[in-house]
């Protein structure tokens, strides 16, 4: 098998930067050659999170007719181009050496079956960004929309990482791998394997977007607000009581930053004359107690693997990363309909939790995405626990190629987004 050097991309929901890494793949060895981050613009999130509202349940049809839309979307491509360009530049590197750029998009809206099957309605998943607009201002392929081969085969094209996270066991070895980004998702590895991966809920969204808002500042970094502030019990039933229904929804699940309620969230604080510091402590600490109330709903013929193995920007905050370890090892807060549900939790491990912060860590996610892009190169199934425990084994994502001649593009939607 050939070596293949490919870019990995990921601009997750939380809109921090753009994150490149450019790796190379030699069978099952892999080696980061550079990377690369850049900052978002607060307009860029700003227009983001505009097009997020304006796109919500609407067809492919009614999307292409909102005005800013191509605007919006040819501004969000271009930057990613300059990104990897600037890389290759920086880094002395040949783009005619590149075999591919993995390019996840940007999701704006999705209703995975597992919550369509409740309201009744039909599975989509939108993320936006034409991968051929980005092969031509790179001029190297791009292999994208990889979400919509599973939502159009039936699963819950969310989250990807489980056979990434078991690639790099060979170095991490076995364990939970939790990834703390806007939202929350862990996969159980062992032996090399992903055995089960789920979404969790917020993580960084809450806590984000409020700081943007009161303080213009892009996150709570180093926890300093947090660390400031006191829990509210009564704002954590809350937050919990407004996205129950999610929260509890079986697993495997997805999830997606309009399941959360944000702004009816802000407003709750707002009417209820919380200080900054206590919301934003409050915020952490729910993001800890979602992720840790997912655990104890893995189906109990799954082993709850003590050894956790965090990564994504979120766990650099020592006021998320502590809280999660306190109510891992039950000396923390719990509410008190929830007491039983995490003492059960505590039954299942057979030892104290071990908390290791991942040595891949910082681009992960990007480096996920080049992983992808690989086994499409190589026609190789994506081996989530979904489609492995089923009969339907799937090569997901499309290629793009670049041209060098004007051309319409008519990929600006992933192919599983809403039709009626």
């Amino acid at each position: 098998m050939s070596k293949r050097r490919i870019i990995g991309n990921m601009t997750g929901n939380s809109m921090d930067a753009i994150d490149l890494v450019l790796t190379e793949f030699d069978d099952e060895k892999m080696n980061d050659i550079c990377s690369f981050s850049r900052p978002y613009s607060a307009d860029m999130q700003q227009k983001t999170e505009y097009l997020r509202q304006r796109v919500c349940n609407k067809t492919k049809e009614q999307i292409l007719q909102i005005p800013e839309f191509k605007q919006i979307h040819n501004e969000y491509i271009t930057g990613i181009a300059e990104c990897i360009n600037e890389m290759c530049q920086i880094n002395n590197i040949d783009k005619t050496t590149i075999d591919a750029i993995g390019f996840h998009g940007k999701t704006l809206d999705h209703n995975p079956p597992s919550k369509a099957a409740k309201e009744h309605s039909s599975p989509y998943t939108l993320q936006i960004g034409s991968g051929k607009m980005l092969a031509d201002l790179t001029q190297i392929p791009v292999i994208y929309d990889f979400r919509s081969d599973y939502l159009m085969n039936g699963f819950e094209g969310a989250p990807l990482a489980p056979p990434h996270n078991a690639r790099i066991a060979a170095t991490e070895g076995s364990g939970c791998y939790f990834n703390g980004g806007n939202t929350s998702n862990f996969s159980i590895v062992s032996e090399n394997k992903a055995l089960f991966g789920s979404d969790c809920g917020p993580f960084n969204e809450y806590t984000d977007n409020y700081v943007r808002q009161q303080k213009n500042q892009p996150y709570d970094k180093d926890g300093i607000f947090g660390s400031q502030g006191n829990l509210d019990v009564k704002m954590l039933q809350f937050l919990f009581a407004s996205g129950q229904e999610y929260y509890e929804t079986p697993l495997p699940k997805s999830g997606d930053p309009a399941y959360y309620h944000k702004a009816a969230i802000f407003d709750y604080v707002q009417q209820n004359n919380i200080p900054f510091a206590d919301a934003i402590r409050t915020f952490e600490y729910f993001a800890a107690y979602i992720a840790v109330y997912s655990l104890s709903m893995i189906p109990p013929n799954i082993i709850l693997p003590s050894r956790m193995i965090l990564f994504g920007g979120g766990w650099k905050n020592p006021v998320v990363k502590q809280s999660f370890a306190a109510l891992l090892n039950g000396t923390a807060f719990i509410l008190p309909e929830h007491q039983e549900k995490f003492r059960a939790l505590s039954a299942r491990f057979s030892k104290k939790c071990e908390i290791k912060t991942s040595d891949f860590g910082d681009f992960m996610e990007a480096r996920l995405f080049a992983d992808l892009a690989y086994h499409k190169l190589e026609n190789k199934i994506w081996p989530i626990p979904e489609i492995m425990n089923s009969d339907n084994k799937i090569v997901c994502g499309r290629i793009a190629y670049p041209s060098n001649n004007q051309r319409i593009y008519d990929d600006y939607l992933s192919r599983a987004a809403k039709t009626i």
